[in-house]
C-alpha cells in the first residue's frame, strides 16, 4: 500500500483574473481600386495592414483605396484591415453587380477577425456609401460590436441630408454631411482615422466631436458656424443628429450623436463604451466557463469585473459600474443546470455638449474701484 510522506503541493484554481482591454482603434475598410496591387489587395479578401504608407504605395490610384488610406494616414498610423472590391463586368447590371460586391466588402468585414486574426472597429467605405451599402455597414457593425462612419449619399444641401438621416435608426452609425473639398468620401476616411487617433491618445470614451482634423483644405458646401448660436447651418446639422466639419481652429468635426432611435444610446461615446464593457467583459471571463459553479467562482467572476470596472472609473473612461449577485435571477433550478446570470449597471461618460454661460451686470465691483491706488 503506497502512501505519501513528505508534502504535496496542489495548485489552487480560485481567484480573480485581470480583464484585458479591447483594441479599439482598428479600421474596417472597404475600397475600390482598379490599379491596386493584386498581390498586396487580392479582391473580396481582407488583409490586414499595420505600414499606411507602404499600403499606400501598393493602392494605385484609381478608385478609392489609395485616397481613403491617405485620409486615415495623415490622422494616424493605425492597423487598417482593407477589404479591396471590383467594378462589376461592363454591360447593362454593371452598377447591379457593383453594388453586390460592394456589399459583398461590407460582410467579408466581419468574417476578418478568423481571416487576419484582428476584428475591426471603426467601419467604412468612404466613397462608396451609398444609402443601401450604409445599412449594410450598420448590420456589420452590429455583428462586430463596431462603429460605422458613412456620408449622407451625395446630399447637395442641408435640407437634403436632414431627409437622408430620416432613413436610418441604428445606433452603430454616425452620418456626417458635406464632404471635404477632395470630394469622394474623404470626410468619412478622415473621421475613421481620427475615430482611431483619438482611441489611441485619449480613448473610446472621447466622442469624435471638436478635435482637429488634418489634411483639410476645404468643404464641398460651406457650413455657417458660430459657438453662440444653434441657428445655424451646423445647428440645423447637429439638431437632426448630423455631424458636420466647421472651421474653428483649424477645421473640426462638429457632433456627438448616433442614427440610434433609442435615446439611451444618442451619444457614440455612450455606444462605444457599452460594446467595450461587453467585449472585454466577455473575453475576460473565458477562464470561468466550465468551471465548477460555486460560491467560490461566482465571487471571482464579480470581483474580476469590478475589478475592471474600479479601473476604467480610475482611468476616467467611465463614471461608474458594478456588478453584483441576485438570488432572484438565479434560481436554483437554474445554478443546478449550469446556468448564471451576472447583472451589471454602468454610468458611461456623456460629452459636455451644451454649456451654459449666464452673465449677470452688476455694480459690486466698483466698491473696488480704489483698491491699490495711492492715498
Amino acid at each position: 500500500m503506497s502512501y505519501d510522506h513528505g508534502i504535496k503541493i496542489t495548485e489552487g484554481q480560485g481567484g480573480t483574473r485581470p480583464i484585458a482591454s479591447t483594441s479599439t482603434q482598428v479600421i474596417g475598410l472597404v475600397a475600390m481600386a482598379s490599379d491596386a496591387n493584386a498581390g498586396a489587395f487580392p479582391a473580396a479578401t481582407p488583409v490586414l495592414t499595420t505600414d499606411l504608407r507602404a499600403a499606400i504605395a501598393k493602392a494605385g490610384v484609381q478608385g478609392t483605396l489609395a485616397k481613403s488610406l491617405t485620409a486615415i494616414a495623415e490622422q494616424t498610423n493605425t492597423q487598417v484591415i482593407v477589404v479591396r472590391v471590383v467594378e462589376g463586368a461592363a454591360g447593362a447590371g454593371q452598377a447591379a453587380a457593383t453594388l453586390a460586391n460592394i456589399i459583398a466588402g461590407v460582410t467579408a468585414l466581419t468574417t476578418a477577425e478568423a481571416v487576419v486574426g484582428v476584428r475591426p472597429r471603426i467601419l467604412g467605405a468612404p466613397g462608396l456609401d451609398s444609402e443601401t451599402v450604409t445599412d449594410a455597414l450598420c448590420q456589420a457593425a452590429a455583428k462586430l460590436r463596431a462603429f460605422a462612419y458613412a456620408g449622407c449619399d451625395a446630399a447637395d444641401t442641408i435640407a437634403e441630408a436632414v431627409t437622408y438621416r430620416a432613413s436610418f435608426a441604428a445606433r452603430e452609425l454616425m452620418l456626417i454631411y458635406p464632404d471635404t473639398s477632395k470630394g469622394g468620401g474623404d470626410m468619412v476616411a478622415r473621421a475613421m482615422g481620427l475615430r482611431a487617433k483619438i482611441d489611441q491618445q485619449i480613448g473610446w470614451h472621447k466622442t469624435l466631436s471638436n478635435v482637429a482634423v488634418n489634411g483639410i483644405t476645404g468643404l464641398q458646401h460651406p457650413i455657417f458656424f458660430d459657438i453662440l448660436s444653434n441657428d445655424t447651418d451646423a445647428g440645423v446639422l447637429n439638431d437632426s443628429e448630423v455631424t458636420t466639419l466647421v472651421r474653428t481652429n483649424g477645421y473640426r468635426f462638429w457632433g456627438n450623436r448616433t442614427c440610434s432611435d433609442d435615446p439611451l444610446f444618442a451619444f457614440e461615446s455612450v455606444v462605444r463604451t457599452n460594446q467595450v464593457l461587453q467585449d472585454e467583459i466577455a473575453r475576460g471571463l473565458v477562464w470561468a466557463i466550465d468551471k465548477p459553479l460555486g460560491g467560490g467562482l461566482v465571487k471571482d467572476i464579480l470581483e474580476t469585473i469590478n475589478a475592471r470596472f474600479r479601473s476604467l472609473k480610475a482611468q476616467g473612461k467611465i463614471i461608474g459600474a458594478e456588478a453584483w449577485f441576485d438570488k432572484s435571477l438565479n434560481p436554483t433550478t437554474d445554478l443546478a443546470a449550469g446556468k448564471l446570470r451576472i447583472p451589471y449597471k454602468y454610468t458611461p461618460c456623456a460629452p459636455a455638449e451644451s454649456i451654459e454661460l449666464m452673465p449677470e451686470i452688476t455694480d459690486e465691483f466698483y466698491a473696488t474701484i480704489g483698491n491699490g491706488l495711492a492715498a
